[in-house]
């Protein structure tokens, strides 16, 4: 039986990154759709179904970026902690920064992981194949 589709919600505003990560979950052969917003207002109009995403569907996996405009990463992070009907969906941090490994570190459902961009496909073709796993 195939597993249903990886539904996606990318909060990323480096269009190149968007790009490298799309390029990569194709390469990969992950059976995924990706949503993408560029900002961390977005991310919580999309997940909250709000405007223009009030037909948004329920991503099985978060790929956040940390340093957005608006609303950053630590604030949309936070905001999905407190909200009940949120705190389950998995949260792939996906960062350049590796001076915040520690933001999952106060999550104990085990529905938060930190991982570093890199330039180098090859690993993010294995970061895409970490996502998938850990959001199945």
């Amino acid at each position: 039986m195939k597993p249903e589709t990886l539904v996606m919600l990318v909060v990323e505003d480096n269009p190149g990154d968007v790009l490298l990560l799309a390029e990569a979950i194709e390469f990969a052969a992950i059976d995924a759709r990706m949503h993408v917003v560029e900002n961390g207002e977005e991310a919580m109009d999309f997940l909250g179904r709000r405007g223009s995403h009030a037909e948004a569907p329920r991503p099985g996996l978060i790929v956040l970026d940390l340093n957005l405009p608006l609303k950053g990463g630590w604030e949309v992070l936070a905001e999905l902690r407190a909200d009940p009907g949120l705190r389950d969906i998995p949260v792939a941090i996906l960062t350049s920064s590796r001076t915040d490994a520690g933001i999952c570190d106060g999550d104990t459902s085990g529905r938060c992981r930190y991982f570093v961009k890199t330039g180098d496909f090859k690993k993010l073709v294995g970061i895409v194949r970490q996502l998938e796993r850990f959001a199945r």
